[in-house]
């Protein structure tokens, strides 16, 4: 219960259900690995949060940007509840350190993995939502995304990271770059995809994703933030 308090403090909201707060950082891998003690875990409440998250950016960009025709307010929309977002607010409020994971998932790099952060902080939504009510939980999320809201606006977001790693290395000449798939994991119906992305052969990013796609472009943003300004020196 202390992590649960220590989490708290981050993220600025204190749970009258504290429970509520144990399931949303719950990993189903922690459920399977104590299958006898009917743990309660997050894909419920992911499912929820999904939902929540969208109706509350849809509703604020409704109110706030008149001048928007329907396909770009779902574009925008579209940018700001994307995995790649999500996974940002979670690292922002280091909920990796809090998730509870089984010991395959945490041995593997599950802390970290961008589809379990994303999944992790709609839980996160959605048990504010349950504890708190939709006012509540609507302070708290735009309070969250205000600036992803600014940028995705100005259509500042990066959402094309394998176009956008590409033109930085080239910077400094031709070079190599190459997405390899080194793991698949799940049932057909919710598999997940690890990717390496190699530059010149060296190992400079990995990503997991819903499909290969999605995966190149996570290992894309590990590598383009790992790089920072030194490409190409």
């Amino acid at each position: 219960m202390n992590n649960l308090k220590a989490f708290e403090e981050i993220i600025g909201y204190k749970f009258n259900n504290r429970d509520l707060l144990k399931t949303a950082l719950t990993h189903s891998s922690y459920a399977n690995e104590n299958r006898g003690k009917n743990v309660l875990f997050n894909e419920r409440l992911e499912f929820l949060g999904d939902s929540v998250l969208s109706l509350i950016v849809s509703n604020y960009l409704f109110e706030n940007y008149r001048d928007l025709p329907e396909g770009d307010l779902t574009k925008v929309r579209a940018t700001i509840v994307c995995e790649r977002s999500l996974w940002a607010c979670a690292t922002n409020i280091e909920m990796g350190n809090y998730l509870i994971l089984g010991k395959g998932e945490e041995l593997t790099g599950g802390r970290t993995r961008a589809s379990i952060l994303a999944d992790a902080y709609e839980a996160l939504i959605a048990a504010i939502y349950l504890d708190g009510g939709i006012d509540v939980v609507r302070e708290w999320l735009l309070g969250q995304i205000y600036e992803t809201i600014l940028d995705a606006v100005k259509g500042k977001t990066v959402t094309d990271y394998k176009t956008a790693l590409q033109e930085k290395v080239q910077i400094g000449g031709a070079v190599d770059i190459h997405y390899e798939v080194v793991g698949e994991s799940g049932p057909d119906h919710r598999k997940s995809f690890l990717v390496n992305v190699l530059i010149n052969g060296k190992l400079m990013g990995q990503g997991e994703g819903k499909s290969k796609k999605n995966a190149e472009q996570m290992a894309a943003q590990a590598a383009f933030a790992k790089l920072g300004d030194n490409c190409g020196q």
